[in-house]
């Protein structure tokens, strides 16, 4: 199964090197700027459509998906306050 990583650029501008076990995240997360609300919600998509793929190959799901939209809510979360917090994730 072909691995996916990316950058994603927080409000403030930190990088965040993120890993998906699938390049089905593509499907939810393209390259560009997304309003922080819609790139929470494709990242959840987008990680737990990579899980469901491993699970299917490997019989259980991947703890390296889940703790990736962990990290990624985490992060998230630091900028919810922001009046219109835009996060950039690198071409792939």
């Amino acid at each position: 199964m072909p691995e996916l990583t990316f950058v994603v650029h927080w409000p403030d501008g930190t990088p965040m090197s993120c890993y998906s076990p699938s390049t089905i995240v593509r499907r939810h997360l393209a390259g560009g700027s997304y309003h922080l609300k819609d790139f929470l919600e494709r990242a959840r998509q987008g990680f737990t459509a990579a899980s469901e793929r491993v699970r299917l190959v490997h019989g259980h799901p991947c703890s390296q998906a889940a703790a990736q939209l962990r990290a990624i809510e985490a992060a998230g979360k630091r900028f919810e306050a922001l009046a219109n917090p835009r996060v950039t994730v690198d071409p792939y």
